[in-house]
């Protein structure tokens, strides 16, 4: 019988405790809440497809806060609750939003779009308002690839700046890198910086084509293998902890690399993660956009533990094509959102996994 997986041998932990401490069932490690999908940049990879203006449709600052009441709602202990976008600074009530936030206890995370939004006193806002961790991309390793990425010039210089600015307001970040085929092989110049930053943590996502993100090449599988084993190898050392976004088969990596299961990664669409739009509607991940219901009807812990929906992607026998008899499949699951992507099926295979392209026995998991 496989033994209990084993925490990681460095890294971070999460501000919101381990991920072992909960019953996805029940609880959610993370929530996110797309609070606008307002932004100035126009990055290649934009799930959002942002826009330069606010939605009158977004969610009011009460319904704002009656949410947040609602991720309290999921008990001890509380989801890390993520405020997310677009850019989360295009709307004046963040200040408030975070405030009653940190009043109701909940571990909170930001991440701004590295725009003139971004400035010293937000950052030191951020500090005083109890924010546990602030979230900046960094999508190349110089001014020119990054800011290219991001479609705006200025775009690095800003994340170096306000990563200084939140080491002397003490306030921890962490660093998001999209990875496409054309980006890969930055990755370790990336991961270099990552470290010269102070970073917590590193989190690596592995391209979804929808929105922006479409146009964008992917790895192939066998590619995408290669990247993680190499991720991981890379972190092992790392005074950062690194987790991957829409690649759950880093699991196995990690498993195969360590010859015994390893805690990396630690949730799916659905199971240890929700999203909510910025009009109310949850689904489970922000690439996967299946609405289970809206919170200005129901409640986000009801839509979370009981809609149909996220039952549905809770249980892997619900999983059809080769992710459904895979070895791996309690252990990785695959991206539920880039089935969706690309099958038009939350339950089909992940196209990303090598193991997806050939039959794979559950016998061979022992």
């Amino acid at each position: 019988m496989d033994q209990p997986p084993r925490d990681p041998p460095s890294g971070s932990s999460h501000p919101g405790g381990s991920p072992m401490d909960r019953d996805f069932s029940r609880t959610p490690l993370i929530v996110t809440w797309e609070v606008t999908q307002a932004c100035g940049l126009e990055c290649d990879h934009c799930r959002a497809e942002a826009q330069p203006d606010r939605d009158p449709e977004e969610l009011t600052t009460e319904e704002g806060k009656r949410l947040l009441e609602s991720v309290a709602d999921f008990g001890h202990p509380p989801p890390i609750l993520v405020f997310s976008g677009g850019d989360p600074l295009e709307r004046p009530d963040l200040d408030e939003l975070v405030d009653y936030a940190s009043e109701l206890g909940l571990p909170t995370a930001v991440t701004p779009a590295p725009t003139q939004n971004l400035t010293r006193d937000v950052v030191e806002r951020f500090a005083d308002a109890g924010v546990h961790r602030m979230a900046l991309s960094l999508d190349g390793p110089d001014a020119q690839r990054h800011d290219e990425f991001r479609g705006e010039a200025g775009s690095y210089e800003r994340v170096q700046q306000a990563a200084e600015w939140a080491e002397q307001a003490g306030l921890s970040i962490q660093i998001n890198t999209t990875v496409t085929a054309n980006t890969a092989e930055t990755l370790p110049a990336i991961a270099d910086q990552v470290e010269e930053l102070g970073a917590a943590m590193w989190e690596v996502f592995f391209l979804v084509p929808i929105g922006r993100g479409a146009e964008l090449t992917q790895l192939s599988p066998a590619e995408a293998d290669e990247w993680m084993a190499w991720l991981y190898r890379r972190q092992r050392e790392a005074p950062f902890r690194l987790i991957t976004v829409e690649a759950p088969q880093y699991r196995r990596i990690a498993r195969e690399i360590e010859g015994e299961p390893i805690s990396v990664g630690s949730t799916r669409a659905g199971s240890g993660f929700v999203f909510v739009s910025y009009r109310g509607e949850v689904y489970p991940s922000g690439f996967l956009p299946e609405s289970a219901g809206n919170v200005r009807e129901t409640d986000l812990v009801s839509l979370y533990r009981d809609s149909e929906l996220f039952r549905r992607l809770r249980d892997t026998e619900e999983l059809s094509g080769r992710c459904g008899r895979c070895a791996y499949r309690e252990l990785c699951g695959g991206s539920r959102s880039r089935a969706y992507a690309v099958a038009g099926d939350p339950f089909a295979s992940d196209p990303l996994c090598p193991l997806a392209s050939r039959s794979v026995s559950r016998s061979t998991s022992r």
